[in-house]
Parts: structure tokens; C-alpha cells; sequence
């Protein structure tokens, strides 16, 4: 790219917010007196979903869901959904590179807030501290274009 194109690419932070969030413990108060001594299972999924809210501003909605399920012997101790998202305003790019910037740049930033929402609901649901390790989202995002293109075949 040259300079002069470079200088009209636009990526703008608009809004960050929360979408929807919600914490389950079915297991208390069993669970902080029953087997303490021994470690939970952590599950952690995550996906990323984006849509344009006006494609001649350049405005678009990036969301960041990410579910953190605890169990320890089949029972499950907690269960934290939440949905973090964000309005982006990003001007001067098209097509894979809008893609990869809605799937990439956009999950990155969102990222530190998901983290320390879940932190602080699972904290205060009593439980120690739940650190969600970083996340590749370009890896993730070049594994989702390949199993688009050469999807499994089923026999």
C-alpha cells in the first residue's frame, strides 16, 4: 500500500459494552465444602460475530462470546456467559482485510474486557480466580477460512 492510502484507513474504537451476561453456580454451597481438595475441570469456548450497522459510515458491531464452565466430579460448578461487544468504525479496507480486522483486531480489543468481566463473576461467586489465557485469534481465524473452503466430508 502507499502512504496516501494508508492515511485513509480509519479504525476507531466507538463503543465497548456488554450484551449479555449471565453467571450460573448450581452447585453451592456443596461445592465449597464437598472435595475442595480436588481440581476442577475449566472449559473455555469462544466465538467471535460481527455485522455491519452502516456499511456508508463504516460502522460495524463486533461481538465477543465467551463461555467458562467449571466441574468437578460431573458437577458442574459454575457457568459464566458473556457476551462483550464493541462498535467499530473502520473505513478504507474491504473484503479479507475488513474480515480479518472485525475477526482479529476487533476480538483483541475486546479481549482485556471479556477477560476481566469473568474474572470478577466467578470471583464473586466465590470461587478462585478464573485468568483466561491469551487468544490467537488470527490462528483461529485462518482455521475458520480453511474449514470453510475444504469443509470434513461425511461418509
Amino acid at each position: 500500500m502507499e502512504q496516501s492510502e494508508q492515511a485513509n484507513i480509519v479504525f476507531n474504537i466507538e463503543k465497548i459494552y456488554i450484551k449479555d451476561i449471565s453467571y450460573e453456580a448450581p452447585s453451592v454451597p456443596s461445592a465449597f465444602i464437598q472435595a475442595q481438595n480436588a481440581a476442577a475441570e475449566i472449559g473455555i469456548q469462544l466465538g467471535v460475530e460481527h455485522g455491519a450497522l452502516s456499511t456508508e459510515q463504516g460502522i460495524y458491531e463486533v461481538v465477543l462470546n465467551v463461555t467458562a464452565t467449571a466441574k468437578r466430579e460431573d458437577k458442574n460448578l459454575f457457568l459464566v456467559e458473556v457476551k462483550q461487544a464493541g462498535i467499530f468504525r473502520i473505513n478504507g479496507v474491504e473484503g479479507d482485510v475488513l474480515r480479518r480486522a472485525l475477526e482479529i483486531s476487533c476480538a483483541n480489543v475486546l479481549l482485556p474486557f471479556v477477560r476481566e468481566t469473568i474474572n470478577d463473576l466467578v470471583g464473586r461467586g466465590g470461587f478462585p480466580q478464573l485468568l483466561i489465557n491469551p487468544i490467537n485469534f488470527e490462528v483461529l481465524y485462518e482455521q475458520k477460512q480453511a474449514a470453510q473452503t475444504n469443509p470434513a466430508r461425511v461418509n
